[in-house]
């Protein structure tokens, strides 16, 4: 293949690795942190600093714990350590002789509740102080401080019980006990029992019954054969609607909207998932910390259920800097204002700024430049319905061209359902650029149409699931009279295998065409199609896979197809290995030409946080261009898809 105009010194794919400490900077730079910047973290692992706070214990007194457990297996032996506090915090002192009895005793009653979790209900916990039973000790206790006190837990698990005779009474009498894990030999621990029990109660509640509520749980051992007899019995109460909603907490937003965005309208069905996903499109807002839905404990006189929403408002301003860095763009600062709450009903501005490949670029002509103001308007004409509206101007320098364009959009999204979106809006553009085929400018207007149904169990970290995305964008460039669309789709889907989904499977495959046009150049290069790079085939650099001219210079295309398929195993609760396969192709024709696949291939680590898991990715291409990248590395929030 001819010389390429990529630069050599950007052959690393490395385009995306200051990614996660950019956020991590925003974050810990975010005014609201800054006085309690006692340790600095980065998704919950400690960089320096203490990871604890320090807390003054008054007569402090150390000591030490042995927990013996013979004949526990493996998980109710980790079950018991984790319910003892003193064997978690061995390094805590007591406040206080007394500090330390009362501990003691305080864990024993935990010890014996892990045990019933275990459905261990013939054990015994034995709890001894300086070998000294703790109900002998008086309240009064003196301990040899010469060293740390010794505290000793004596566990004797027994069997495990299993579940024997089971009835369900009342209202829930006759239900399949199969579907609440009630089955004649079947787990009786008491988080099971209870789990059963909520069950029933959320059946009756989902059949439109509000006041359901369970009226007998009784659990009886029968020590002779290890065995627990159940009794259940629940109370549905009557079918009631949606009544009244009230607002409650509310200071700036406005009570109204509240009520109108939250879609509990009165007159219509109750059930617990509709209350659950008017919290969950309340909080998606942002303006509220903490947001509750209650019911009343009885029905109004024309007997619908009324309900409260208790909101707490939190901070609408933000103010927010970061800063990232990479080997092949050098150093990037980002920062950006906002406000939540505009308008008094939840309406968003956010005005943003960036510059990037700073030490990198040899001027700053060459460095790349962003600055945006984006807001929005949710419920505008009803409650499935946003408004969007920005403007935003940017430079910026891939290996493949080099451009700078001015952006306004307005459009509005519209949700059928909880799963189905449809977005259309209005885009004109001005760009200027120097590529392949020299420097050209464009004045494009665009109709961009989205259809999006997304089944995904996360957004952030899916294991079930799946993501299918349609979108058509019809466009009119002035300057040179061109009329062009471009359509593009993707599915992504995921499968989770074993217990608590050890393994997930998920794929990929997405493609796009442009059509309309007979010479790439009247398009704008950024509207053109590329490949390669975290976000499409791992181990190229960023958009490396094109079509070239015979001088080696990227054009872009007008179609292509990519897919990606990755095994995510959990080694740990927060550790993760991915291995993956990448593979793309991009055509300067209508119809793609599969004759030059790329593919690259790696592996990446995951580390979960409260955010979404923290990816890094390393990959190599498979069949490499000439001076073209070795490998990449890749870095960011989420799963790569």
């Amino acid at each position: 293949m001819p010389a390429r105009r990529t630069d050599p010194k950007k052959s690393i794919a490395f385009w995306k690795a200051g990614t996660a400490l950019a956020v991590a900077a925003s974050i810990s730079l975010y005014p609201g942190f800054a006085s309690q910047a006692f340790a600095f973290k980065i998704f919950g692992i400690t960089i320096f600093g203490s990871d604890k706070d320090e807390e003054q214990v008054l007569d402090p007194v150390k000591f030490t714990v042995t927990l013996n457990a013979p004949g526990a297996d493996s998980k109710l032996q980790q079950s018991l350590e984790n319910s003892s506090l003193l064997s978690s915090e061995p390094d805590k002192p007591a406040s206080g002789d007394l500090g330390l009895l009362i501990r003691a005793r305080d864990d024993r009653e935990r010890l014996i509740a892990a045990l019933y979790e275990n459905a261990r209900y013939g054990g015994t916990v034995k709890v001894t102080i300086e070998g000294r039973d703790i109900d002998s000790i008086p309240p009064n206790p003196a301990f040899n401080r010469s060293g740390p006190v010794p505290v000793v837990f004596e566990v004797v698990p027994g069997p495990a019980f299993t579940l024997g005779n089971v009835r369900l009474e009342g209202d829930v009498a006759g239900r399949d006990l199969d579907q609440y894990g009630l089955v004649t030999g079947g787990d009786a621990g008491s988080l099971a029992i209870i789990k059963a029990g909520n069950k029933l109660i959320d059946d009756l509640k989902a059949e439109g019954r509000p006041l359901a509520e369970l009226t007998k749980r009784e659990a009886v051992a029968n020590h002779a054969n290890s065995t627990v007899d159940l009794t259940l019995a629940a109370k549905g109460g009557p079918v009631a609607p949606l009544g009244n909603v009230t607002v409650k907490g509310q200071r700036t937003v406005d009570q109204a909207f509240i009520e109108r965005y939250s879609r509990l309208n009165g007159g219509e069905p109750y059930s617990p998932e509709k209350l659950r996903k008017a919290s969950e499109r309340l909080r998606k807002l942002g303006v509220f910390s903490s947001i509750t839905i209650k019911e009343a404990s009885a029905l109004a006189p024309n007997g619908t259920i009324p309900l409260t929403i208790e909101v707490s408002e939190g901070k609408h301003r933000y103010l927010g800097v970061g800063a990232q860095y990479s080997t092949t763009e050098g150093i990037g600062l980002h920062g950006y204002w906002g406000h939540r709450n505009l308008f008094g009903q939840a309406e968003s501005l956010r005005i943003e700024g960036a510059v990037s490949r700073l030490g990198e670029a040899s001027n700053v002509q060459d460095m790349d430049y962003s600055a945006g103001i984006i807001f929005t308007k949710p419920g505008i004409f009803n409650p499935e319905t946003t408004f969007t509206a920005s403007l935003k101007a940017k430079t910026e320098h891939p290996d493949t061209y080099d451009a700078r364009s001015v952006t306004g959009y307005g459009g509005f999204s519209y949700e059928f359902n909880d799963y189905d979106t449809a977005s259309a809006g209005l885009e004109v553009e001005f760009t200027d650029t120097d590529d392949a085929f020299g420097n050209n400018q464009y004045l494009t207007t665009s109709i961009p149409l989205e259809f999006v149904r997304d089944m995904r169990d996360d957004k952030l970290n899916p294991t079930d699931g799946f993501r299918a995305a349609v979108s058509v964008k019809p466009s009119y460039e002035a300057l040179n009279g061109t009329f062009f669309t471009s359509f593009e789709g993707s599915t992504t889907g995921y499968k989770g295998l074993g217990a608590d989904d050890q393994v997930v499977l998920a794929g990929k495959i997405a493609g796009g065409v442009l059509v309309g046009v007979s010479e790439l150049e009247d398009v704008p290069a950024t509207r053109r199609f590329y490949a390669g790079g975290g976000g499409s085939v791992r181990g190229y650099s960023y958009q490396e896979i094109s079509p070239y001219t015979d001088g080696g210079e990227a054009t872009g295309g007008r179609s292509y197809v990519v897919a990606s398929l990755e095994a995510r195993f959990k080694v740990t609760e927060t550790i993760g290995l991915v291995p993956f396969v990448d593979a793309g192709v991009v055509s300067s024709k209508i119809t793609p030409d599969f004759s030059d696949i790329r593919a690259g291939a790696g592996i990446g680590l995951r580390y979960a946080t409260p955010f979404g898991p923290l990816r890094l990715d390393v990959a190599m291409p498979l069949e490499k261009y000439d001076g073209g990248s070795s490998f990449g590395i890749y870095a960011g929030i989420g799963q790569a898809f």
